[in-house]
Parts: C-alpha cells; sequence; structure tokens
C-alpha cells in the first residue's frame, strides 16, 4: 500500500493523466480528423500535456479544493 501522505499526488497523477488523455484525444480529432497517423499525434499532443495538467492539478488543487468548501454547507 501507498502511504496516505502521498494520496493527492496519486489523485493528481491519475486524474490529470485521464483528462488530459480525454481532451488531447478529442481536440486532436478535431484539429486533423480521422487519418492513420491520428494516434500518433494524439500521443505526442498526450505526451506533452500529461506533465503540464499533473503541475497544475498539484499546484492549485488544493487552493480550488479550498474554494468549494467555502461555497457548500457541511451535511448535517
Amino acid at each position: 500500500m501507498i502511504p496516505a501522505r502521498f494520496a493527492h499526488a496519486i489523485f493528481g497523477l491519475i486524474m490529470s493523466g485521464l483528462m488530459s488523455c480525454i481532451v488531447t484525444g478529442i481536440a486532436t480529432v478535431k484539429a486533423v480528423g480521422f487519418h492513420p497517423e491520428t494516434l500518433g499525434d494524439w500521443m505526442a499532443s498526450w505526451a506533452f500535456c500529461w506533465p503540464i495538467a499533473f503541475t497544475v492539478i498539484l499546484v492549485l488543487g488544493p487552493s480550488v479544493k479550498r474554494m468549494v468548501e467555502g461555497w457548500v454547507r457541511p451535511q448535517s
């Protein structure tokens, strides 16, 4: 098992990977259409974007969490 102190980083890694994969896939198909090179273009775009998305989640995630906690009321 992974220690709990790494939970935010693991969450960020998985979430940024999934979201950047989906978004770059949609953007790639929209920009270039379907052709034999589409998968390669998509993977190149994803490889470029994933580290950026991961960094953004790690840096901004705690602030966004606090902001959301200010907008919602606790469950009773």
